[in-house]
């Protein structure tokens, strides 16, 4: 069965600005951009997986963040979330809650990249 997500799109409100912030992001976790025409990018892991483009809204209203709208990005282990988590720090994106376990088998690190949407990274650690 393939990805249920084909693709999430964000409004920006620098599509250059967010392209480079993208561009590294992706880098570091084994993606890279796969769509590029005017105001819209889009990044993915691979062939038939999901993608994350950013775009100048349609409509000519300024981009804004969903409040409550959060994406998550599966990762492999602990040190990996972290390591992602201040990657994002340093390409000038918000700490929305360091990294850390949330439940006994849900380890996560929270994030607002530069337009303000809400991602994390996570993983399922096995319980010692």
């Amino acid at each position: 069965m393939p990805p249920v997500i084909g693709y999430v799109t964000l409004g920006s409100r620098d599509i250059d600005r967010a392209a480079q912030f993208y561009d590294r992001l992706f880098e570091a976790i084994g993606g890279s951009r796969v769509f590029s025409r005017g105001t819209y990018i889009a990044w993915s892991n691979g062939a038939g997986q999901p993608m994350i483009g950013v775009l100048e809204p349609a409509n000519g209203d300024p981009a804004t963040s969903g409040n409550g709208t959060m994406i998550a990005f599966k990762m492999e282990d602990m040190e990996t979330v972290d390591k992602l988590h201040a990657l994002v720090l340093e390409l000038g994106g918000e700490n929305e809650g360091d990294p850390g376990l949330r439940s006994e088998n849900f380890y996560a690190a929270f994030f607002k990249d530069l337009d303000g949407h809400k991602f994390n990274f996570y993983c399922k650690p096995v319980p010692q």
